[in-house]
């Protein structure tokens, strides 16, 4: 990899992150994310997916209010301090399995409906956000839907910004590419953008 390049930032960022706070982008407080939360379950056209992966759970809060619209619900992140508070959170919805996994290194043997990659893709290298939307997309069943949230100002901690993330799936949707756009919204520091699979 080219050293000017940035790299992924590792598990151990995270779990500094949350020894020193047990919520520290206030996921379960604040009225900016409650608001992200709606948007991004309104954006989902189906009422029920079979099979749902939600990538960078962090500590569950989205997890549990899409867990009713899952038959199975796939919930990981890289730090065991943020998944303990998710398995608690979680504890009473049988269709939510939380497990420690790192993509794109790890991933999951299994297709899916629906991928939920929500304010983690600008935490991967370039060459790691390429490799993960390859794995994402090739686990996708036909007509499975890949739903992008991202934080679109700049933070220098991280390697990308949102609109690189999108961006990258987003040249994905050529009349010859694998997926196509169905929906996309741009608020004053988040964006969405809802992907199908052809």
């Amino acid at each position: 990899m080219n050293e000017n390049q940035p790299n992924t930032l590792p598990p151990e960022y995270f779990d500094h992150v949350y020894q020193a706070n047990r919520d520290p982008w206030n996921f379960e407080t604040s009225p900016y994310e409650r608001g992200k939360y709606t948007a991004t379950l309104a954006a989902l056209p189906h009422p029920h997916y079979a099979e749902v992966f939600e990538i960078g759970c962090s500590l569950g809060v989205l997890t549990a209010q899409l867990a009713s619209r899952c038959g199975h619900l796939l919930a990981v992140d890289v730090s065991e301090a943020a998944l303990a508070q998710a398995r608690a959170r979680c504890v009473g919805l049988p269709q939510v399995e939380i497990r420690q996994l790192r993509v794109p290194e790890e991933f999951p043997r299994q297709t899916f409906d629906l991928i939920v990659l929500s304010e983690v893709g600008y935490y991967w290298s370039p060459a790691d956000l390429a490799r993960a939307a390859d794995l994402l997309i090739t686990s996708l069943n036909p007509g499975g839907q890949l739903l992008l949230v991202h934080w679109t100002p700049p933070v220098h901690d991280y390697p990308l910004t949102g609109d690189d993330v999108h961006e990258l799936f987003l040249a994905k949707t050529t009349s010859n590419g694998p997926l196509r756009h169905l929906t996309g919204q741009r608020h004053e520091t988040y964006r969405l953008d809802l992907l199908e699979k052809r």
